[in-house]
């Protein structure tokens, strides 16, 4: 990788939680790895009365909290200090867009970046459309000059419905063509998620088995052990649903059940994506009831954080129905994964933050063992994980040492912090270059991200019919009850439960 061409970051939203614990340290760290083009800079867009030198000042403290590498290099933070800008400015007034153009091309002439210009909305949804139908009085609307780029990093919720979703994108598309548009979804700069692909096209072992032939069901598991903190007001208005499952956990569904793109680009990859989306099994209100469920948790302690329960949480309503736990069943109706089912769940306050995809394999048509082994034979598990540790696991069956012929599960697990004896870059790092570089692959497109809320919509419609209310968890737990029993009820079980399953011998590979 080289570095990519010279341009100003321009940050929406930059004295925020988001600007200074993932963007500024992902851009330092871009910036001592060589990839930040030395005369990039970058340029803060607050409500925050903030001077320069304090705007600075703080980006140096979230490199040395928030950064990947420690300590901050001196010599690289010097390089790029004399970069960082700041401007104090409302996110609807044109009057305060104007001068911040000004500013811009002062600071084009002085940097030579030519006029590249990457902005990064890094604020409220509440504030999108604000933005960009400002923005959109800066950006030239006749044929771009050559070699000069205007490109825009929008952070999820991507909407919160489909027709929110279809209204966003055509405001963009009346500013910004869609090769310009990078929709962020964090979780696919992850190297473990990029390396799902290479896991399955690369390797002649998983290819040919992975169908419904030889797959009995997929797990796909995002959890947080703690609750939703300050941020109440957001998530009230969100939930679990839309919150974690029509983006991350989605994206992880669709390069699971991907066919294999045509190529390695953008659009192809991107092209098998949408196709997912479209073959996953509509639902009616009935079929929701059974296959669907949605928790809240209650009053309790866990990882050291003590709670009355979701609905007494600041700026929570008392009333409030929102999910903090979803459980879906999910079926996609192609060739590849005809009749086999999907098993999602993500919930605030569980047992363990983890997010992990378990593809579990069918047992051996015929077992050999049961007749003289005491123990069971297990079915194997492909494990990715996600976070923490990110890596693969395999689970295989083997014997266990001594005259008798017992079984037992045995892992052998790949991580990249021991494989290759360093922690694998921050996902905002990748995102960022990947956008400079103008590479779309890992960001949604605009089709990808309705098709997913065409999905999303009936079960969001059916729950807020429904006079039953979420079901409630105690913090710690791995959600409610009627989560369990949605797998259990097809003589399954999800890998991590209370009470979990069979011992594990792990072994490094």
């Amino acid at each position: 990788m080289v570095s990519a061409a010279p341009c100003a970051i321009v940050i929406f939203g930059a004295s925020g939680d988001l600007a200074r614990r993932k963007l500024i340290p992902a851009i330092y760290e871009l910036a001592r790895e060589g990839l930040l083009h030395d005369r990039s800079f970058i340029v803060g867009f607050s409500r925050s009365s903030l001077t320069d030198e304090q705007f600075r000042d703080e980006c140096r403290a979230a490199v040395a909290e928030f950064g990947r590498t420690h300590p901050v290099d001196d010599a690289i933070w010097q390089k790029l200090l004399g970069r960082i800008y700041y401007c104090a400015a409302d996110y609807g007034t044109p009057a305060d867009y104007a001068r911040v153009a000004g500013r811009l091309g002062e600071l084009d002439g002085s940097h030579q970046t030519g006029g590249n210009r990457l902005f990064y909305l890094a604020t409220p949804p509440t504030q999108f459309v604000s933005i960009i139908e400002q923005l959109g009085q800066l950006v030239p609307q006749d044929a771009p000059v050559e070699g000069v780029w205007h490109r825009l990093i929008i952070e999820k919720p991507f909407g919160r419905d489909l027709p929110s979703a279809k209204h966003l994108n055509g405001l963009i598309h009346r500013h910004f063509r869609e090769e310009e548009v990078f929709r962020i979804d964090h979780y696919l700069g992850k190297e473990t998620v990029q390396n799902l692909m290479v896991m399955r096209f690369a390797n002649a072992i998983f290819e040919p088995i992975w169908n419904y032939k030889y797959i009995d069901h997929v797990q796909i598991t995002v959890a947080e052990s703690l609750g939703v903190g300050s941020r109440g007001g957001y998530y009230d208005q969100s939930g679990a649903l839309r919150d974690m499952v029509q983006n991350h956990m989605f994206q992880l569904l669709a390069l699971v059940a991907m066919e294999p793109p045509a190529a390695l680009d953008a659009q192809s990859i991107r092209d098998e994506k949408v196709k997912v989306f479209r073959c996953i099994r509509q639902m009616r209100q009935a079929v929701i009831e059974q296959s669907t469920v949605r928790g809240q948790y209650a009053a309790g302690a866990h990882a050291g954080v003590s709670t009355d329960g979701y609905r007494r949480e600041k700026a929570v309503a008392v009333e409030s129905r929102t999910e903090t736990f979803a459980a879906l069943k999910l079926h996609i109706d192609n060739w590849r994964w005809s009749g086999m089912p999907f098993y999602l769940r993500t919930g605030k306050f569980l047992e363990k933050k983890l997010s992990e995809v378990v593809v579990r394999f069918r047992s051996p048509p015929l077992t050999l063992f049961q007749k003289q082994c005491q123990s069971p034979v297990f079915p194997n598990d492909l494990v990715i994980r996600v976070q923490p540790n990110e890596g693969i696991s395999v689970r295989l069956n083997g014997k266990l040492p001594g005259g008798q012929m017992n079984i037992q599960s045995v892992a052998m697990d790949f991580t990249y912090s021991n494989t290759f004896q360093a922690a694998p870059p921050e996902a905002y790092e990748r995102l960022i270059y990947d956008a400079m570089a103008g590479d779309q692959t890992l960001f949604i497109r605009a089709d990808e991200a309705e098709a997913a809320w065409e999905v999303i919509d009936p079960i969001e419609a059916a729950w807020a019919k429904s006079a039953e209310r979420p079901a409630d968890y105690v913090p710690g737990s791995w959600g409610p009850a009627k989560a369990i029993d949605l797998i259990e009820r097809d003589g399954r079980r999800w890998l991590h439960t209370t009470g979990e399953a069979e011992p594990i011998i792990a072994c490094s590979v």
